[in-house]
């Protein structure tokens, strides 16, 4: 059972609950967790804690719980904990994400699914559970291509943004087909043996999202800080592969190739606003979130102390 939940290492590599009722949620509840009935006969697990405004949103990246905020490690600060005692806080399970090596908390949907899905689950869930925005989206890896759909299509609804080594259009952008399609095996995980056991688990149509946030209306200007990650996967993936944790068919050196796509896909993504802040320097590979936390929380802090002081963009 182990196989059929870890998160496969490719998507790590490439960008990348049980509540039994289905109740009703209000922004002003200190701690909850979770289900929610979002209409449609369809529930969806969601934890909040603290209390204050805005209400900030974490978004998982792929396959990833609501608990992907919360690390284990007990010499480092949870973005979820520490987030939770200056403002209020949620996170949400999209279906298809396991929990250790339990299935999803959320009720399965058909798979794969899209960006745009995401965005439509997300804003029931919301409206279901009575959480009032506007709000401060924060999004890791799939994530963040979900949340910067979610601005686009609900501005009014968004104040701030925070971009956790994200996934993007800029990826694909920056590759050749050929290169791509390399790249987009990667993302998508070899995850034959884990769906045989678990149909429900979250698989996404990389293209069709990219081309969802391609259709969208630009960002409106928002507070947006980016956190990119340093580490550089180039000299990684030879042994990778001779441990047999990639597949002998990628080339060995396209880790360099993903790299340097990466980088000009972060560079894209600060410039999405005027005047946002950019974070390269942050000693993590592309779990800044687990690696780095204290990163992120100071990112979301920020934007939360914008939005309050009514600033749409942040001081440099």
């Amino acid at each position: 059972m182990k196989r059929l939940f870890r998160l496969d290492v490719l998507l790590i590599v490439v960008v990348s609950v049980v509540g039994s009722l289905a109740v009703t949620v209000g922004a002003e509840t200190d701690n909850f967790a979770g289900l929610v009935d979002i209409g449609g006969g369809r529930k969806m697990y969601l934890k909040c804690r603290g209390t204050g405004s805005p209400t900030v949103l974490l978004v998982s990246g792929l396959r990833a719980s609501a608990d992907d905020w919360n690390i284990l490690d007990k010499s480092k600060p949870t973005v979820f904990a520490e987030v939770g005692k200056f403002t209020h806080v949620c996170a949400w399970d999209r279906p298809g994400t396991p929990v250790g090596e339990k299935p999803s908390r959320s009720e399965p949907v058909q798979q794969p699914t899209t960006a745009k899905d995401a965005v439509a689950d997300l804003h029931a869930l919301l409206r279901a559970a009575g959480e009032a925005g506007p709000y401060v989206l924060a999004g890791h890896s799939y994530g963040g291509l979900i949340v910067r759909l979610y601005a686009s299509t609900y501005p009014k609804d968004v104040s701030g943004l925070v971009l956790v080594d994200a996934l993007s259009e800029g990826l694909q952008d920056a590759e050749t087909p050929e290169q791509w399609t390399i790249q987009r095996k990667l993302i998508e995980g070899d995850v034959r043996e884990s769906v045989a056991e678990y149909p429900a688990l979250e698989r996404i149509d990389v293209d069709r999202s990219f081309n969802q946030i391609r259709a969208a209306p630009p960002l409106r200007s928002i507070p947006l800080v980016v956190l990119s990650a340093d580490r550089p996967w180039g000299p990684q993936v030879p042994s990778m592969i001779a441990a047999g944790k990639l597949s002998a068919d990628i080339p060995p050196d396209f880790g360099y190739v993903t790299d340097a796509a990466q980088k000009k896909a972060q560079e894209r993504l600060a410039k999405l606003v005027p005047n946002e802040k950019h974070i390269t320097n942050t000693n993590s590979g592309h779990e800044i979130h687990k690696d780095q936390p204290q990163l992120v929380i100071d990112a979301i802090r920020e934007v939360v102390e914008a939005v309050r002081s009514g600033r749409r963009q942040l001081t440099r």
